[in-house]
């Protein structure tokens, strides 16, 4: 192995996850999405909606509450966690946003639903934001509702590739004001969960103790902030 110790994978279980934001979303290949929904959530967009799509993991979720969020400044928002909390938009204010994550998990109801919820936006000014694991045409859905999706942008979330994890880290820490090593890099995606919502929540935790401690963050810091949480001697 390299030297590190082997309790190294549990240094991501010692960073409390941020709350999602644009901010600290690592987009690598996913900037368009991620401009189509800054638009969005500012009001912007003159898209009816837009359906994210992409495997799991690959920070839809993410960027569904980073949407909400943001729009919430500016706009009436409603966040559902999933097609089973949805509405049918009878009683929503004008220009409401609307986040559904996971829909194509609802059952028959939660398509009824849907489908009333996205015909309403439309016609009170309103727009959606909604997340599946399939694009539209590939739904388990009703027809009607497939097409009603397939109406707004439909956009693929790619997870990043381990060879792009690299790059994106550093270019995350130059964004925040800090310099991330190559050997810091490397442990990192060495150890643990290799997600990205895990790595940047372990890399903010670092960069707040950096500043705690005014130390750069190296990989003695690491092993030290490691020992430190969990009572670990060398």
């Amino acid at each position: 192995m390299s030297g590190y110790p082997a309790s190294g994978q549990l240094i991501l279980d010692l960073a409390q996850p941020e709350a999602p934001t644009f901010a600290n979303f690592v987009a690598g290949a996913n900037r368009e999405a991620l401009a189509a929904l800054t638009a969005l959530a500012a009001g912007h967009s003159r898209e009816t909606g837009i359906l994210l799509w992409g495997a799991e993991g690959a920070g839809k979720s993410h960027l569904l509450r980073a949407s909400a969020s943001a729009a919430s400044a500016v706009r009436p928002v409603l966040h559902c966690a999933s097609a089973h909390e949805a509405p049918d938009g009878s009683d929503l204010a004008p220009s409401t946003l609307v986040v559904v994550d996971a829909v194509d998990r609802a059952d028959a109801a939660g398509e009824a639903r849907l489908f009333t919820l996205i015909n309403r936006l439309a016609a009170s000014g309103g727009q959606w934001l909604a997340a599946a694991s399939l694009p539209p045409a590939r739904l388990a859905l009703r027809e009607d509702l497939r097409t009603r999706l397939a109406l707004g942008l439909v956009l693929e979330v790619l997870p990043l590739a381990d060879a792009d994890k690299h790059q994106a880290l550093a270019a995350y820490a130059r964004e925040r004001g800090f310099r991330l090593s190559d050997d810091v890099i490397t442990y990192l995606l060495a150890h643990g969960r290799r997600d990205m919502p895990s790595l940047v929540a372990t890399l903010a935790a670092l960069d707040r103790h950096s500043l705690a401690t005014q130390r750069g963050v190296t990989v003695p810091l690491l092993r030290e902030w490691l020992q430190g949480e969990l009572g670990l001697g060398r």
